[in-house]
């Protein structure tokens, strides 16, 4: 596939969209599940709010992560619209089977394992740039690991903040900072998450030089990016929420807190410094911190191993899926 007519181009773009659309719909229970298992915000208005976060994150954010998916993982120049297409279809497909299964798994290393899957299927391993993967791969281990340091030791700050208080005074004060420590962390996710379909569409408008000669994000991207994944967290993910809210260990509005604020400064983080790192892996290690903090038996340690697997399995799944669709579109070319 070399130049594209332009409705083939749009149907591409807006299958990007699709995967952000859906990536907001997979990972709504990233923002609101804490929110709403502490009972907070009811299901429909924890959405309402995430998706509005969601949507503003990029006036707060720059745009290295974009960046980093469309230039870091990939070379750039191997990079065409089958290449595209089989690493969108191989992340959409990984997010519809572990949504359908109720898996929190990662919707940004399915976009990752995508195009490593595709573009390996296109030139073998020189397409590849290592570093890139090596570093998104990192974060698949230190980005959880941050969380749950971090809730840890905001658990331990909360508590001893309150000690002086009344179990009822503590909730009052933290359901309203829940608010702050939620809208937090739907930035977090919205700026991290919605610049790696930014990144995608970026990469596809390179390869088909309408960018100049030189990779950039247009902002008609960045704004369509961020509303349908906006759009996305709207529809919320009804299976996903109950696994994080309650399944993997129970919360109180303090508890809540401390794991909402823990994985918002570490997704600051990783967005500052380019990592497209993945809010599901974040808020889970986070969540994981604050039970521990209690005692290890408060964590449902069978459903947070049922989890890492699935983030470990995750890259070469839509690797290979998406290898398979890259195939199929050549097929067609």
């Amino acid at each position: 596939m070399g130049n594209l007519t332009f409705p083939l181009l749009v149907t591409l773009i807006a299958v990007a969209l699709a995967f952000d659309f859906l990536n907001g719909l997979h990972d709504a229970a990233n923002s609101i599940a804490t929110v709403v298992s502490t009972r907070v915000l009811r299901p429909h208005h924890a959405v309402a709010w995430a998706a509005f976060f969601n949507f503003i994150a990029f006036l707060f954010f720059g745009l290295h992560v974009a960046e980093t998916v469309g230039k870091g993982i990939v070379n750039p120049d191997i990079v065409d619209a089958a290449v595209i297409f089989g690493a969108l279809m191989g992340a959409i497909a990984w997010n519809v089977i572990t949504w359908i299964a109720g898996i929190p798994s990662s919707s940004s290393h399915a976009l990752i394992g995508g195009l490593v899957g595709a573009g390996l299927a296109k030139a073998g391993s020189p397409a590849i740039v290592w570093a890139g993967v090596t570093k998104t791969a990192s974060a698949i281990v230190l980005s959880p690991a941050t969380g749950f340091v971090l809730a840890l030791l905001l658990t331990l700050i909360v508590a001893w903040a309150c000690v002086r208080m009344t179990p009822l005074a503590a909730d009052r004060r933290f359901r309203k900072l829940q608010l702050l420590s939620a809208a937090a962390y739907s930035l977090g996710h919205g700026g991290n998450d919605a610049q790696k379909t930014m990144g995608i569409i970026a990469v596809l408008l390179y390869s088909q030089g309408m960018l100049g000669g030189e990779f950039h994000v247009p902002f008609w991207v960045v704004i369509s990016c961020q509303l349908a994944m906006a759009l996305g967290t709207l529809f919320g993910g009804w299976r996903i929420v109950h696994t994080m809210g309650s399944k993997i260990t129970r919360l109180t509005p303090p508890q809540g807190f401390a794991a909402e604020t823990g994985g918002a400064i570490t997704l600051f983080a990783a967005t500052a410094l380019g990592v497209p790192v993945s809010t599901t892996h974040t808020i889970t290690g986070a969540i994981i911190g604050v039970g521990a903090s209690r005692r290890t038996s408060a964590v449902r340690w069978n459903v947070a191993s049922s989890i890492v697997v699935a983030w470990i399995v995750t890259l070469p799944a839509a690797g290979l899926i998406a290898a398979g669709f890259y195939k199929l579109a050549m097929l067609f070319a």
